[in-house]
C-alpha cells in the first residue's frame, strides 16, 4: 500500500498479521450465568445505602480484550528496499508493519536525504497507522534509524530491538578486514573491478551485489546462494541515499548517539551475531551507555540471524516482544 506523507512522497508500506482480538470470539456465558430470559428483566434494585453492588453486576462485568503492540521493522542499506518479510513471518499474533525509505524499493524517488528526514518519515506512518505506541525493530542501518526515531519520539517507542547494528567506535576497520578475510583474492579483485564500472550490466551488477553481500553470512557454504538470492531483487541501489545517510551519521558523531542513548526510558534489547563481520564490540560499547538495555549474541549466525538460525532467532524474538506488553499498558 502506498502512503503519501505531508511532501507528496509516497512511501511503499506493507502490513501483516493481526492482534488477537480482532478474530477472538465472543466469550461464552459462564454456566451460572443468568439465562436472557431471566436478565431481560434486569439487575435487582439497588440499595440507596448499601456500599455494594448487587453480585449480577458485578459478574457481568468483563474486561475488553487486550491487543499487544504492532511492530515496525526497518531495514537497512541504507538506499536498499524492505527485505524484512521473513523476520516479519517470525512474529505472531500481532501487526506488523514494514515499508521502503524513501527513495528506495517501491517508495518514490526523493532528493531529501537524512536521518532526521527518515525520523519524520516514520512519525508520519505511525499516525497514518493510528499507533499510540510501538515496538520498533531496526536492522543494520535501521538500527541506528530506529534509535534516532525512540530518542526524537520515546512516547511512541514501547520497546527498542537493535538487531545487527554497528554500535559505535571504529567498528568498519575490523569489518572490512573480515569481509577481505572471507574472499579468495580473485573475488576481492572481481568486487573492485565491477565496483568501478558505470554502467554495469543486469548480469554483473547481481554479480556485484553477490560479491558485496556473501561475506556477512557465517555459514560459509550457503553464503553465496544466500548472496545471489538477495541480489536478484529487481529494485536499484540508491546509492546517492548511501552516501548521503552515510555522511549525515558520520557527521552526528558516536558522541551526540551515546548522549542520546543515555536519555532512552524504554527497554533497549541489542541483538547480534557471532558471525557478523561487524564486531560486537561495538554495539555492546553503545549497549552500555542505555540505561535499560539487555545484549544477546546469537552462536552461529551472521548479520541476518534470522536466516541461519530460524528457530534460535525466533524463540528469541518471542521472548522479547513478549516481555514488550501491550497497547494498553505503559
Amino acid at each position: 500500500m502506498l502512503v503519501t506523507l505531508a511532501d507528496g512522497i509516497r512511501l511503499q508500506t506493507y502490513t501483516s498479521g493481526t492482534t488477537p482480538s480482532a478474530s477472538r470470539p465472543a466469550d461464552p456465558p459462564s454456566a451460572d450465568a443468568p439465562s436472557a430470559e431471566l436478565s431481560s428483566t434486569g439487575p435487582p434494585p439497588v440499595d440507596p445505602s448499601s456500599t455494594e453492588l448487587p453480585s449480577t453486576v458485578l459478574s457481568s462485568t468483563v474486561p475488553p480484550p487486550v491487543d499487544p503492540l504492532p511492530v515496525v521493522l526497518l531495514h537497512g542499506g541504507p538506499g536498499l528496499w524492505d527485505y524484512l518479510a521473513p523476520l516479519a513471518d517470525l512474529i505472531d499474533d500481532r501487526v506488523v508493519h514494514r515499508y521502503d525509505q524513501r527513495g528506495c524499493g517501491g517508495s518514490d524517488p526523493s532528493d531529501e536525504q537524512s536521518i532526521a528526514r527518515l525520523v519524520a518519515d516514520l512519525e508520519e506512518l505511525r499516525e497514518h497507522w493510528g499507533h499510540e505506541r510501538m515496538v520498533v525493530v531496526g536492522h543494520s542501518f535501521g538500527a541506528t534509524l530506529a534509535l534516532r526515531y525512540a530518542a526524537a519520539h520515546p512516547t511512541r517507542v514501547a520497546h527498542l530491538i537493535y538487531l545487527s547494528g554497528v554500535g559505535v567506535g571504529d567498528w568498519l576497520t575490523p569489518s572490512l578486514a573480515e569481509q577481505r578475510r572471507r574472499m579468495t583474492t580473485e573475488q576481492a579483485e572481481r568486487l573492485e573491478t565491477l565496483g568501478n564500472r558505470r554502467p554495469r550490466t543486469a548480469d554483473e551488477e547481481r554479480e556485484f551485489r553477490a560479491l558485496s553481500w556473501f561475506t556477512d553470512h557465517a555459514d560459509r557454504e550457503r553464503a553465496w546462494a544466500w548472496a545471489l538470492e538477495d541480489a536478484a531483487v529487481p529494485w536499484p541501489i540508491n546509492f546517492a541515499a548511501n552516501n548521503a545517510l552515510t555522511a549525515d551519521n558520520r557527521a552526528f558523531g558516536d558522541d551526540r548517539l551515546i548522549e542520546l542513548a543515555r536519555t532512552l526510558a524504554m527497554p533497549v534489547d541489542f541483538v547480534h551475531a557471532e558471525g557478523d563481520p561487524r564486531p560486537a564490540s561495538a554495539v555492546r560499547k553503545l549497549a552500555d551507555a542505555v540505561p535499560h538495555a539487555e545484549f544477546h549474541l546469537v552462536e552461529g549466525a551472521g548479520h541476518s540471524p534470522w536466516r541461519e538460525r530460524p528457530e534460535e532467532f525466533r524463540l528469541l524474538l518471542q521472548r522479547i516482544l513478549s516481555a514488550a506488553g501491550d497497547s494498553q499498558r505503559d
